[in-house]
């Protein structure tokens, strides 16, 4: 694997590029949050709030596409390493899938927020 490291910038990214490619063909959830995050990408350009919300809504975004597929990394790597049933394996997986929750909550709460915002302002207006 160490054919992956020190390569141009352009090699680089083909390899993420590789890897998001996977996850958005194999993993359901995955697919099911970029399309999450296309819609609220949507919600931006046809609401147009300011540039806050835009930075906490697309960062919220990023960050449970990110946990999605470090979650996807980390279940393929521990299978590959130990396809037998181990208790340790299954706390791995199951703290990786929290961390995809954590991130899912916390961009709920940033939906939330901005929700709120929207009926505050629009009551005002």
């Amino acid at each position: 694997m160490s054919d992956h490291k020190n390569q141009p910038f352009a090699a680089r990214l083909s390899f993420a590029l590789q890897g998001l490619a996977h996850g958005l063909r194999t993993q359901a959830s995955l697919k099911l949050q970029a399309v999450a995050g296309v819609l609220a990408l949507l919600v931006l350009v046809v609401l147009r709030p300011t540039a806050l919300w835009w930075a906490l809504v697309l960062l919220a975004s990023a960050t449970v596409v990110a946990a999605e597929l470090f979650n996807t990394a980390i279940e393929q790597l521990a299978d590959e390493l130990h396809p037998h049933n181990s208790p340790g394996i299954r706390i791995v997986k199951d703290c990786a899938a929290a961390g995809v929750l954590v991130a899912v909550l916390g961009a709920l709460g940033v939906a939330v927020a901005f929700a709120v915002h929207l009926m505050r302002s629009s009551a005002g207006a």
